[in-house]
């Protein structure tokens, strides 16, 4: 019986064992597995900066999911607003008074056609999904008048058709320009397309290629080596070429500032209208910086030489013969000049182997464009208050270009008008009148003809003599 009380106590002692131990593994595990969920907030930072991570990481480090600890939600993202449609500017500016005129920089294609010509321009693709779609018609010329050939300027974008493939690249700019217009007369061959040429060219020296619509023939070999001058490329009648010319950077229309001359303060390299009386020298192959040819020439019986423009319409000197008498009388040898009968090159020497220009107001005085620095420059200004046009489209532009000016203000009695109106019409009482009228222009610049009073004419003969010897 004690044997089985003994049995009985032993197996109960080591059941209870048992079960302690068992119990002590299972609560030893479940400790174990819930450890993270029991772990405070700062107990799992530093853990975690103690595996290497910064603060920083640790606070946007939420710990594991079923935690008490509450954390700040992620701001949900924000939707993105449709992109807003803005026009690349500035590619054309229509704000100046006398031209129009665009400028591109990138993607350029010029495509010649025999109405409208066309350039297109493909913004960067950083742009080119925002950039508005627009279309331009420019007058490709310094001035905005009618007869002008406009070129149309297409700026692209993402919705539009394509351009048209390149078939030709070129790495340096285009310039796009027009040769009509008013330039048969040579005045505004220069105010309206050689002077804004050298203007908007020049600085490129010569790496820059022109594409001419409108293109006029005897525009450009007449005025060639001025073209030689600015482009050591060839020249591309623009509207009937096929080609698709493609450049980084296509200028259209020509940078014209004011009549017959340059705003330094606009143009590269402030140029002026000196600068390009020399280019002119330079172009035609002129003496450079030599003074007059009169103090020049060492001949002691040198007479100086006074070049006097005949013309053949209005404006014409009535009694040349005794002007030009009467130049010799006081000392100047005179050299008849007829700019539209002979070859440019050649009249560009004979004007400046002179060191006196005279004439009346017309475009033949363009030729005071050859003459040397300090020459002497004498403008007959015809009756009818022409003084204006005789200052702004020669006097001051001959001023800029450092000669010496002089002008002689003709008397009633000197013009034709005279006689054809009598001396109580309003045509020669009061001119002011007429010009109100709206007939003055055709009257004062195409009907008269002068005939100068010589006795009157001499001392202002002899003034620009003295101006030359000094």
């Amino acid at each position: 019986m004690k044997l089985a009380r003994k049995i009985t106590s032993t197996l109960t002692e080591t059941w209870l064992g048992l079960g302690l131990l068992l119990g002590f593994f299972l609560i030893l595990a479940l400790y174990l597995t819930g450890f993270p969920q029991f772990m405070s907030i700062d107990t799992y930072k530093l853990s975690e900066i103690e595996k290497g991570a910064s603060k920083e990481e640790v606070a946007l480090t939420p710990p594991s999911a079923g935690g008490e600890t509450e954390f700040q939600e992620e701001e949900p993202k924000k939707t993105e607003e449709p992109k807003e449609i803005v026009p690349m500017n500035p590619i054309c500016d229509f704000s100046d008074w006398r031209y129009d005129g665009c400028e591109m920089h990138g993607d350029a294609r010029a495509l010649g056609q025999e109405n409208n010509s066309i350039v297109y321009f493909i913004p960067p693709p950083s742009q080119i999904e925002t950039a508005e779609a627009q279309e331009w018609k420019v007058k490709s010329q310094s001035r905005k008048i009618v007869g002008i050939r406009e070129v149309i300027v297409k700026s692209l974008n993402s919705s539009s058709p394509p351009a048209p493939e390149c078939t030709i690249r070129k790495n340096v700019p285009a310039l796009v320009f027009a040769t009509n217009g008013l330039t048969f007369n040579l005045w505004h061959a220069f105010s309206d397309v050689l002077v804004p040429l050298f203007t908007t060219s020049r600085a490129y020296d010569g790496e820059i290629q022109f594409l001419i619509t409108d293109y006029q023939d005897w525009f450009v070999e007449k005025f060639d080596k001025v073209f030689k001058a600015l482009t050591n490329y060839e020249i591309i009648d623009f509207d009937t070429d096929r080609e698709v010319r493609c450049f980084e950077h296509i200028i259209v229309s020509l940078r014209g500032h004011k009549e017959f001359g340059i705003d330094p303060a606009r143009a590269p390299r402030n140029y002026d209208l000196f600068q390009f009386r020399m280019f002119l020298r330079d172009s035609y192959s002129l003496p450079f910086w030599l003074d007059i040819p009169y103090k020049v020439n060492n001949s002691p019986d040198k007479k100086p030489r006074m070049m006097i423009i005949l013309r053949g319409r209005s404006r014409k000197f009535e009694n040349a013969d005794e002007i030009i008498a009467a130049a010799e009388q006081v000392g100047f040898e005179v050299i008849p000049g007829k700019p539209e009968s002979e070859n440019m090159t050649e009249f560009a020497k004979k004007v400046d182997s002179c060191d006196m220009l005279l004439g009346a107001h017309g475009a033949g005085l363009t030729n005071m464009v050859f003459l040397r620095t300090n020459a002497v420059f004498l403008q007959v200004e015809p009756w009818g208050n022409m003084k204006w046009a005789c200052d702004l489209f020669f006097n001051e532009p001959a001023t800029e270009m450092r000669l010496r000016v002089l002008g002689y203000n003709i008397t009633a009695e000197e013009t034709s008008l005279y006689e054809k109106y009598g001396k109580d019409s309003p045509v020669i009482k009061d001119p002011d009148q007429l010009e109100k009228w709206g007939n003055g222009s055709l009257v004062y610049w195409q009907e008269q003809t002068l005939r100068l009073n010589i006795t009157r004419f001499t001392p202002v003969l002899e003034q620009a003599l003295q101006l030359v010897k000094e």
